[in-house]
This record gives C-alpha cells, sequence and structure tokens, in this order.
C-alpha cells in the first residue's frame, strides 16, 4: 500500500524496484519476484547464484540475480526502492559499515528492512544449540553468537546511516502449526523496518 499496490492482488508489488542483500539460493528473491518486483537477487556466492538462477529459470520467474556484493551494487549507483538484509547482518565484519552501505541505496520514500538474530542467551540455547546441534536445521558452525547484533546497535547503525526506524517486530517458531510467526518477543529471531526521516511540516 505504501508504494501504491493492491495488497490484495497478485501483482501488488509491481513497479517496486528491490534488492535482497545476501539472497542465497533465492528463497526470498522469488516470492517477490512473483508478486511484481523487479528483483535484484545479490550474494557473494557465485554458487548461491549458479542454483537460485537455475531454480527461477525452470520455475519462470524473473529476478536478476548477481553475483556481486553491496558495496559494488552502491559503486555501480544502484538504488532501490526496498533494500532487504534478512539474515545477514549477523554474518558481516562491521555491522555499522554494512547497514550505512546498504542504507545508501535506499531511493527517497523507500525502505530497508534487516533480519537478524538478538544476542542473547534465549538465542545461544535457541539459534545455536537448538537449530545447529538438536535439530540440526542448520549445519554446525553456521553461526557465531558473538557476531549476534542486538535491536539497540541495530538501531543505532540505522541512524548514523541516515534512516530512521519506524517498526521493530520479533519472529518466533511455532512448532504446533509449524510455521513462523511475528511476536513482540525480540530475544532471539527479530526485524527492522528503517526508512529516510520525514522533512518536518512547515
Amino acid at each position: 500500500a505504501r508504494f501504491g499496490g493492491d495488497v490484495k492482488t497478485l501483482d501488488s508489488l509491481k513497479g517496486l524496484r528491490m534488492v535482497d542483500i545476501g539472497c542465497g539460493g533465492g528463497i526470498l528473491s522469488e516470492p517477490l519476484a512473483r508478486l511484481g518486483a523487479q528483483m535484484v537477487g545479490a550474494d557473494p556466492s557465485e554458487e548461491n547464484i549458479a542454483v537460485a538462477s537455475e531454480h527461477a529459470q525452470a520455475s519462470g520467474v524473473t529476478v536478476d540475480y548477481r553475483a556481486t556484493t553491496a558495496e559494488a551494487l552502491v559503486e555501480a549507483g544502484e538504488r532501490f526502492g526496498v533494500v532487504l538484509a534478512m539474515e545477514v547482518v549477523e554474518h558481516v565484519t562491521d555491522v555499522k559499515a554494512f547497514i550505512a552501505t546498504c542504507a545508501s541505496m535506499v531511493r527517497p520514500n523507500g525502505l530497508m528492512v534487516a533480519a537478524t538474530l538478538n544476542r542473547t542467551m534465549k538465542s545461544f540455547a535457541l539459534a545455536i544449540v537448538g537449530a545447529e546441534y538438536v535439530l540440526r536445521w542448520l549445519p554446525r558452525g553456521t553461526h557465531q553468537w558473538d557476531k549476534f547484533v542486538t535491536p539497540e546497535e541495530l538501531e543505532l547503525a540505522f541512524e548514523r546511516a541516515g534512516l530512521q526506524v519506524t517498526g521493530e517486530r520479533g519472529v518466533i517458531y511455532n512448532p504446533f502449526a509449524d510455521r513462523w510467526q511475528l511476536s513482540s518477543d525480540m530475544d532471539v529471531n527479530y526485524m527492522i523496518v528503517a526508512e529516510h526521516p520525514k522533512e518536518p511540516k512547515s
């Protein structure tokens, strides 16, 4: 609705240019493209991009997959209505620099959305011990707990990058429904939405 699309239609994101930083195999890029977004999927791994491209082609979905980095996109002068950094912040070396790089690609009136893991004992127990060792959802060593980012740290990174946080939500797994859902609980997984500060009315 923010960008003029009708959320009830199958092409609700038509005309909206988006980038998925660290897109992996395209698990998010492809559904967004199906909704009409002009989708760019960026990942430094040639292997990930090859897998994502092959799947999109087989599915008849158009995604502009690129084996590249956020920094390279900025150098090329790329700008987007929405910049997504989903489950990638906890893997970067310099969170502040990464957020600043991504934020510089957000067009006026655009959004940046980041999803990551909070640095709490609860996240250590669930995201590392639970997901990697007990449930084996992820390979062991996928995450380093000391690189997890608290909401306060991420908010500050957005602020220093010139964006204003407008929304925060936790994401939890509901074992009874076997699905992920939004929650007020931000102790483990959470998402933050930010935008350019609105100019005060004169």
